[in-house]
Parts: C-alpha cells; sequence; structure tokens
C-alpha cells in the first residue's frame, strides 16, 4: 500500500465513511485530511459524527462528490439534474406522490425503459420497491445529489404542487370523507371551510395545471356517472384526468366558496371571482356556476394580468392591415366597433389599442362588467348593477370627467349605444364592441337596435371583424401541401411561385397538437363618405359588403389564407373559423 494511501476506518458512527478510500483514490481529499477529520472526532467535540460528516462540514468535499463516490462504489452512473427539464411521458410513469415517497425523479422514457435518478445507490429496497410499484419493463437507476432531487420534483411536478392524478389516488385510497350536507348550508360551509388538505390540494392543482398548460378555461361538468374536468387550450377542448363522481359535492362547493357564491344556493346561475398566485405569478379566475340536470357545472375563465401581450403586432396583423388600423385608433373622435362571437378575441383587441394610445396628454376611461386586465394610466370602471353602477350611469358620469377616448366593453342595448354614439359625435374617440358575424353586419346591428341610420354613417370610423385561429408551433413546423379541396375554398393557386405552406408535426412544446399559441384574421371595414350615403339611404348589409369589397376589404376567409401562405397557420385551421365570402 502506498504511504499516502488512506488507512480504512473501522469504528465509526457514519455509515459513509466507507467512501473514504474512494474520494481519496478520485483525488478529492488527502491523508492529512482525513487525519484532521479523525481527530476532531476523537477530541470528543464532534463524537456522533463520522469522516465524511467533517470533510462535508469543513468544505473539503461537497454534495456532488459524495454522490460521485457512490456512484462508484455501486458501479453506477450518476446524472446532472440541474437545468434539466424532465419529460411529460416520464412523469406520468412516476407521479410526484411516488417522487416524494423514494426520493427519486423520471430521468427519461425511451423505447421501453425509464431511467431514473436516485439519491442513494446503497438503498436497494427503495429500488426493488420502484421496481415493484412502477410496472415497467426495463428500470435503470442513475445517482443524483438530494438537493437535486428535491429541486427538480418541485420545479417539473404540476408547479409545486401534487399532480392532479396522485392527488385524485391519494384522497380515493385515504378513503376521506368529504361530502357535504345539502340539508344544512351552514354546516356545509363549515366542512368546506375546514376541509382536509387533500381536497383543497387537489382543487389548486387542477387549476394550477391549466395555468402550466396554458388554458384559458377550465370546465367541471357534472355527467350522469362521473364528473368530467377539461380544459380549453388553443380555443379547443381537451378532457384532462377527472376526479370520482363521490367528489363532485366537495369540490364545487369548495370552489364556490373560493369565488364568494353561496354554496346553499343550486338553483339559479352565480358568478364570481379567484385571486390565486401561482408561480410567483397573480392570476383572476372569473368564475360562473349553472344549475343542470347532474348538478352544478363551473366554468372558470383564467385572466393572466402579467402575461396578456398588449401589442398590435402581437394580435396578427399584417403589414397593411396594421398600418390601416394604426391610422384609424389614432383619429380624435368618431367610434370604431370590433365584432365576432364570444371567445373570438375583440376584448384583448380593444385593450391593445388602449395600449397603443395610451399616453400623458390623452385621458383615457373605460367602462367593463367585468374589468379583466389593469392597464397601468387608464381610468377602468367596473360596472356594479346591484348598487345602481349600469353601463349607461357609468357613461353619462365618465362624459362629465372629459376624457378624450371612452372605451366601452359593449353595445348591449338602445340606451347605451345612444350615449356611445353621442359621444362619438361630440369629440370623444369610442372603442366598443358587437355581437355581428361580420364587419358590415354591425350597421344593421346597431339600426336593429333603434339607432337612427344617419346617426350610425355621421359616427362610425370603422368597423372590424375578427376570428381567432391557432399559430403552428414554431419548433416542429414543418413543410406540407394542402389538399386540392382546401386550395379551392381557400381560392389559393397551387402553382403560385413563393408560395409556402407548413403545418406542426407534433412536439413536446405542443403537447403533440402541431399547434401553439393563437392569432388573429381580420376583416377591416373603413367608413367614408360613399359609405355613409348608403348607410343614410337604409341599404341593405348585402350591398354594404358589396360595397366594402369594392373599396378593398379583404374578407375573413382571405385574410386567412394570406397567413396560410406566411406559414403562420394551416388551411384546416382557417376554413374551419372562417366562411366562405361569395361577393
Amino acid at each position: 500500500m502506498p504511504p499516502d494511501a488512506v488507512q480504512p476506518i473501522k469504528a465509526v458512527p457514519v455509515k459513509d465513511d466507507y467512501l473514504v478510500d474512494t474520494l481519496a483514490d478520485m483525488g478529492l481529499v488527502t491523508s492529512d485530511d482525513v487525519t484532521q477529520a479523525r481527530a476532531e472526532i476523537e477530541s470528543g467535540e464532534f463524537a456522533d459524527q463520522g469522516v465524511i460528516d467533517r470533510l462535508f462540514a469543513t468544505q473539503i468535499i461537497n454534495a456532488a462528490h459524495i454522490t460521485q463516490a457512490k456512484a462508484i462504489q455501486f458501479g453506477m452512473e450518476t446524472v446532472d439534474l440541474s437545468g434539466l427539464t424532465l419529460k411529460d411521458d416520464a412523469l406520468q410513469i412516476l407521479p410526484r406522490h411516488i417522487a416524494n415517497k423514494y426520493k427519486c425523479v423520471p430521468v427519461y422514457f425511451e423505447e421501453g425503459t425509464l431511467i431514473v435518478a436516485v439519491t442513494d445507490p446503497s438503498d436497494l429496497d427503495t429500488m426493488d420497491s420502484l421496481r415493484h410499484v412502477l410496472k415497467v419493463n426495463n428500470l435503470e437507476f442513475r445517482v443524483a445529489t438530494e438537493e437535486q432531487v428535491d429541486q427538480a420534483i418541485a420545479k417539473n411536478y404540476a408547479t409545486g404542487e401534487e399532480s392532479v392524478a396522485g392527488m385524485i389516488q391519494d384522497i380515493t385510497e385515504g378513503e376521506i370523507d368529504l361530502g357535504f350536507a345539502d340539508t344544512d348550508a351552514l354546516e356545509a360551509a363549515q366542512e368546506a371551510a375546514d376541509a382536509d388538505a387533500p381536497l383543497i390540494k387537489l382543487v389548486n392543482t387542477i387549476i394550477a395545471d391549466a395555468y402550466k398548460t396554458r388554458a384559458s378555461d377550465i370546465h367541471i361538468e357534472p355527467l350522469e356517472k362521473r364528473l368530467r374536468v377539461r380544459y380549453r387550450i388553443d380555443g379547443c377542448l381537451q378532457e384532462v384526468n377527472s376526479p370520482p363522481k363521490k367528489l363532485q359535492n366537495a369540490i364545487i362547493s369548495r370552489l364556490k366558496i373560493q369565488a364568494g357564491m353561496s354554496i346553499a344556493e343550486k338553483r339559479i346561475p352565480q358568478d364570481g371571482r379567484i385571486q390565486l398566485d401561482i408561480i410567483g405569478k397573480s392570476i383572476d379566475l372569473r368564475v360562473n356556476s349553472l344549475p343542470t340536470v347532474h348538478g352544478e357545472s363551473i366554468c372558470m375563465r383564467i385572466l393572466d394580468k402579467s402575461g396578456l401581450k398588449l401589442g398590435l403586432t402581437e394580435l396578427g396583423f399584417l403589414t397593411d392591415d396594421q398600418q390601416t388600423f394604426e391610422r384609424l385608433i389614432g383619429l380624435p373622435d368618431g367610434i370604431l366597433l370590433v365584432t365576432g362571437p364570444t371567445g373570438s378575441g375583440k376584448t384583448t383587441t380593444l385593450y391593445s389599442c388602449l395600449n397603443y394610445i395610451n399616453r400623458p396628454d390623452r385621458k383615457i376611461i373605460t367602462v367593463e362588467d367585468p374589468v379583466e386586465y389593469v392597464l397601468a394610466g387608464i381610468n377602468q370602471v367596473q360596472v356594479h348593477e346591484i348598487i345602481g353602477l349600469t353601463f349607461q350611469n357609468a357613461l353619462r358620469a365618465m362624459l362629465r370627467q372629459a376624457p378624450n377616448v371612452v372605451m366601452l366593453g359593449e353595445i348591449r342595448d338602445l340606451e347605451t349605444a345612444t350615449i356611445a354614439i353621442n359621444a362619438a359625435l361630440t369629440g370623444h374617440l369610442v372603442f366598443s364592441t358587437l355581437h355581428t358575424n361580420d364587419a358590415p353586419g354591425a350597421v344593421q346591428r346597431l339600426v336593429d337596435i333603434g339607432i337612427k341610420p344617419f346617426l350610425v354613417a355621421t359616427a362610425s370610423r370603422a368597423l372590424m371583424a375578427q376570428r381567432l385561429v391557432r399559430r403552428i408551433c414554431k419548433k416542429c413546423i414543418a413543410p406540407c401541401i394542402p389538399t386540392e379541396v382546401e386550395l379551392k375554398a381557400l381560392r389559393l393557386d397551387p402553382n403560385l411561385p413563393g408560395n409556402k405552406y407548413s403545418k406542426g408535426m407534433g412536439c413536446d412544446n405542443c403537447n403533440k397538437t402541431g399547434n401553439r399559441g393563437r392569432f388573429g384574421v381580420f376583416e377591416v371595414f373603413v367608413i367614408d363618405d360613399s359609405v355613409r350615403k348608403l348607410i343614410f339611404d337604409k341599404v341593405s348589409g348585402v350591398a354594404l359588403r358589396a360595397r366594402a369589397r369594392e373599396m378593398g376589404m379583404r374578407s375573413l376567409r382571405e385574410d386567412g389564407a394570406r397567413k396560410v401562405v406566411a406559414g403562420m397557420t394551416t388551411a384546416d385551421e382557417v376554413i374551419k373559423n372562417t366562411t366562405a365570402d361569395e361577393v
């Protein structure tokens, strides 16, 4: 044995001291280091520690060194988990409650083999238990530090909470009584407020998972024999892990209490709001309950204040339409209407307009129900029907505040429309939304509400319709050739040079859908003197649309076709969300 070789430690209180020889062979400790550590232990002050403990306490070695030495002792490889994002397929095989119990994480899953990182390669019981619990054909182990394993669990599993599947399993196996007494509302409220932690965690995790997957809505729907949970991601509903039917009343009561609703009232719809902090971000949830045959259905709209992009470029405008729109929203007066069905992004467009023109020399006031996003430098009024602060009363009051720009959440009736039109005629720039299928249809809608045609003609500056389509995932985008039917529907020439067609192949970034995020397709109808004359003459909507096309207005489908050619979205997506225009 060489003179500098470390003598084996025979009687030490800590089991890891067998690693001293390995650390010496690795060149990480010297015989002097070990002698000094042994002397400190024998002095009595550190009698409860071993040599490895003393070397670690004096910072001669660190956790990574110990992990590497353990791996060498047992013939295993080490793995560095720092900065590593674990894949969903591996996380589904090894859920969080198992990772917490056995101090392990799944590194990756490939060709039937799951690689798992553990903290102690000498713990054969843990590894045998994992082989039994996980039930995979091939299981291989790597060694990582305990700190890295803890950080990987916190980072990758459901934003710091239990996974939904794990929580459901824990609650079901624990046989926790989570029911509420329908006959006594007060007792039910107390039980819900003091509910067992597993239920509270489950409800919070359902919300956290939805936020993590970029969902805009959460739907909790009681069916005859089960409770269904669905997330709306990029406009499409996707069913996720759903709790058992027996938890239905408990989950719905918990959400209603969080949203400030009455859990005693189950016969009529209710509205509420929940505020939560998720991953360091403050989000609001707009909650609605609707009585159905099998129980109350809950819909939660997720409003992420910090994640809203308010630039016009993010909306999906191409250069020419953006220049036109920027000119329109810079006008000193008149009314600009954004039309489309519910969920077509009208409110986001209005916020983007306000953000673009928000300057210190302009006073901007909005009237909304509800105020979805708080914008700095803008006076926002929340409607409260119960106390008499209606759209009409708020509009009258705000005009006495001498604003330059007014934004009205929605024109709903004659009185609201009249005040908005009068504001536009008295030197204010007014933004609002209307539910119509196309831009020219907004004229007919205002007339139907009761506004006289000459007022519509005089006050209107522009009308814009929009729809949302899904954007191709940038990480898995690939060339494609649309079908003959798709090309015909979009009126595209397959032989035209320069056209490029793309689609998403599906990857982890887009959850195998090929799409990530959405943007708008638009038709912008600018009101000029010739159009004003037509409106004054009470022409039909068909005639107005024909004039708009003569002026160069592109239909929603034509704007979508341009974005298909630009490789932003797919032909199928545009066809699905727009209608053909034969004018």
